[in-house]
């Protein structure tokens, strides 16, 4: 088992951090690391924009670190019978029964090559592997779609009248927020509940996440930092729009992955769960461990990059000469927020900021965190 050293792991990540700081990389950010529930580090660093200091009260947009919250809201719903991983996607709505798969041509237009083989499972759709809004018909989605962008049943209606990129199962492309957003609209037919009612109801309170949101209050706005921005030769900072939390989609939008926004004291509470396998920190179970250990299973048949596999939301090492240990879990933001979970040596590691520059799963951010908590 890998023993941190908490002078060593701190020396490296502070170092880096006021380098990216003093050359306009970051703007701000907050850290934590963790050893078998010890704080190995933990600091803030840099501004929010509007001239204060990042502090634990500050809130992320998650971008993408939303769809292992919107997972484990699926997985409560298969702990209680009302949901399997193998359930196809028409079973809770019936306009999916029938797909086709499609492509762009060279104009951009989308172009139907074909009938789909194989249902959409509920699997399909946390592993990556259902063709769902993914590869190169992502980027039509928004054109097609964009007068449905108010709740998750009209988005999820629209999506059905658009095709696959490929046969599910056959392939893996990520998809940025189509197959989250189906997933929160299964949990919202089956639970009926709006999907922001049961995560606060089913996760946040439970956890103890109360400053995880997709809508926020004017005081949590007030704590929301700025996005980041840098040129290459200077940093700057976008002005604060109140009226989305991702991608200029409204608040009314709920979106499955990538509509919440938190502070690293709440995410913190969520990864600890993840580590404890399923367990909170005063040790009630608060989900099966087996499903835990499930999500943490490679779920597709194909790799998102060498030595990297889908399981159910996040990626899993499978190598031994990654940055983290083979068997470790975890995923990014677009905006630059990232964590993993390192069940072998018990470590949990978050990184949170907001920022165009340097974001999602090839942030440099994140994958400098990675080495400097395992360097020797």
């Amino acid at each position: 088992m890998i023993k941190l050293e908490k002078s060593n792991v701190s020396n490296r990540i502070k170092d880096r951090i006021l380098a990216d700081i003093t050359a306009g990389r970051v703007g701000g950010a907050a850290v934590l690391v963790k050893q078998s529930g010890d704080v190995i580090y933990n600091d803030f660093f840099g501004s929010d924009g509007r001239g204060r200091e990042i502090n634990d009260k500050t809130l992320f947009r998650l971008a993408s670190m939303t769809k292992p919250i919107t997972a484990i809201a699926i997985l409560k719903q298969v702990e209680r019978g009302l949901v399997s991983l193998d359930d196809p996607l028409d079973k809770f709505i019936p306009e999916y029964s029938e797909m086709e798969i499609g492509k762009l041509d060279d104009n951009k237009n989308v172009i139907i090559t074909g009938k789909a083989k194989t249902k959409i499972t509920v699997k399909h759709l946390l592993s990556h592997s259902s063709g769902v809004g993914s590869g190169a018909l992502f980027g039509a989605l928004d054109k097609l779609t964009a007068s449905a962008q108010t709740d998750l049943k009209s988005i999820t209606d629209a999506y059905s009248s658009l095709p696959l990129a490929f046969d599910p199962y056959t392939a893996q492309a990520y998809s940025a927020t189509v197959a989250f957003d189906l997933l929160a609209r299964i949990v919202e037919l089956t639970s009926g509940q709006p999907y922001n009612e049961f995560l606060t109801k089913e996760i946040f309170e439970p956890l103890g996440m109360l400053d995880t949101t997709f809508t926020p209050t004017e005081e949590q706005w007030d704590r929301m930092t700025l996005m980041h921005t840098f040129d290459g030769e200077s940093p700057s900072f976008k002005p604060l729009n109140k009226n989305t939390i991702f991608g200029g989609y409204p608040l009314t939008y709920f979106c499955g992955g990538a509509g919440l926004a938190s502070t690293l004291a709440d995410y913190e509470k969520f990864v600890d769960m993840l580590v404890l396998r399923g367990k909170k920190s005063d040790g009630e179970q608060f989900i099966s461990s087996e499903l835990i250990d499930l999500m943490a299973t490679p779920a597709s048949a194909h790799e998102l990059s060498p030595g990297e596999i889908w399981g159910l939301s996040v990626r899993v090492i499978i190598c031994t000469d990654n940055r983290i240990p083979r068997g470790s879990f975890g995923w990014s933001g677009a905006y630059g927020c990232h964590f993993w979970v390192d069940p072998t040596n018990n470590i949990t590691a978050i990184y949170m900021k907001n920022s165009t520059y340097d974001g999602g799963s090839g942030a440099k951010t994140g994958q400098n965190l990675e080495t400097d908590v395992y360097s020797k």
